[in-house]
């Protein structure tokens, strides 16, 4: 007789089953603070939550993984905020918002919360929610409703000034980096003096008015690249499992990349390698990358879609010298290891040098399979003798070069006769 599956399978497969089983041991490696939850399963409940997620509330993984990431919220957070949020969920979008939320020893804190849907390309729905949490460091101290009160007053006495903090088309009044949003039901009445307030029925007290930090740039900055490297990492194993994912719901087959040339188990031992290094394969035309790591993806600022099945040249810039560039294209002609310092430039356009070690990696039969690069951002270092507890640039580069090395021979064999 047919049975349901329990609630732990049904989590366990949720992410198993689009992204293959070394998806979590993937997400694992990630430092940001993130959860991915299901909105198909009973009460949309997170079925992965990051080490740092479960550091920054203190929750255990058992306490989170099945539950609905409401349990964060508490007594002062911004109901205008949840339904923010839960309407994002409704119509399938991404949103930004600054939320209170509680630590699970009762500890409020302000989260900057950016949501982004992933979508299946096959299902044509959205399969999964990521969710990454940004504590907003430092706010402005907390108002109360006098204090409210006190800034309509003196807003109205300088509503001439061109320096009015107030934004009348919506309500917004700022203390320093607080924001603080009224509801539209507040009325001023300036001439009996009167102010109401409907949205809480204690504020007359001096409870504090419901606000919302202003999360900096910087936060709102690490918020996407979180986005773009968790789903950079979902849409590369999802490949494993024929059940392509992105983050829009458009088909367009620019979304997607080759055919991984690489199986998902080496996919794995290479990510094991915490070095900032691209793997690329000399037997297909322009040599694409066909595999990218996360420092490397840190460093440059592209996500792995945006690499993936690219010529290294995405690097180069105006002030590349070409002479660098000679010297590494013969380098791989000749099948020899190669050390370049290169100017190259990140996705957002700015320069860096890079100390870029080239190396062919041979099949156990002894034939190059592909070529990595390890790179080395040297900006401002005088010299390549660069050092980090103790070892020197070589020494890491060369022992990046090894890691590889031994993946591809005892993960990919012989290999084919290329």
């Amino acid at each position: 007789m047919w049975s349901a599956p329990s609630k732990q399978t049904q989590l366990e497969e949720s992410l198993s089953k689009p992204y293959s089983e070394g998806i979590r041991e993937a997400l694992d490696r990630f430092t940001y603070n993130f959860v991915i939850t299901d909105p198909f399963l009973m009460d949309h409940p997170i079925v992965y939550a990051s080490e740092g997620f479960l550091t920054m509330t203190g929750y255990s993984r058992g306490e989170v993984l099945g539950r609905n990431g409401r349990f964060l919220q508490g007594p002062e957070t911004d109901r205008r905020s949840v339904i923010e949020i839960i309407e994002a969920i409704r119509q399938e979008k991404s949103c930004q918002v600054s939320i209170l939320n509680y630590k699970k020893d009762g500890t409020s804190f302000w989260n900057f919360f950016h949501l982004a849907p992933v979508f299946s390309k096959d299902q044509g729905r959205v399969i999964h929610f990521i969710g990454v949490q940004t504590p907003i460091r430092k706010c402005s101290r907390l108002c109360t409703s006098k204090d409210v009160e006190n800034d309509i007053m003196k807003q109205h006495e300088s509503s001439a000034s061109a320096n009015s903090t107030a934004n009348a088309s919506n309500n917004l009044i700022y203390f320093g980096s607080c924001r603080r949003e009224l509801c539209r039901e507040f009325s001023v009445d300036l001439g009996h003096s009167r102010l109401q307030n409907s949205c809480t029925e204690d504020d007359h007290k001096g409870r504090v008015v419901k606000h919302a930090c202003e999360a900096k740039e910087s936060d709102k900055q690490k918020a996407i690249a979180a986005i773009s490297c968790v789903m950079s990492e979902l849409t590369l194993f999802s490949k494993y499992t024929g059940q392509s994912v992105s983050d829009t719901r458009c088909d367009s087959a620019d979304l997607v990349r080759l055919a991984p040339s690489i199986s998902s188990s080496l996919t794995i031992a290479l990510s094991r390698i915490q070095q900032s290094f691209v793997l690329v394969d000399p037997h297909l035309p322009e040599m694409p990358i066909v595999h990218a790591s996360n420092s490397f993806l840190q460093l440059t600022g592209y996500s792995r879609d945006e690499v993936l099945g690219k010529n290294c040249r995405i690097l180069q810039g105006q002030d590349t010298d070409q002479e660098d560039i000679s010297k590494i294209r013969e380098s791989i002609e000749a099948e020899q290891p190669c050390t370049a310092r290169i100017l190259n430039y990140r996705k957002d356009g700015n320069p860096f040098w890079n100390l870029l070690h080239t190396a062919p990696v041979r099949n156990a039969s002894g034939k190059v399979a592909f070529y990595v690069g390890v790179q080395l951002d040297v900006t401002g270092m005088e010299d390549n003798s660069y050092s980090d507890k103790g070892m020197t640039s070589q020494m890491k580069q060369l022992g990046a070069v090894g890691a590889v090395r031994v993946a591809v021979r005892s993960l990919l064999g012989a290999g084919p006769s290329k």
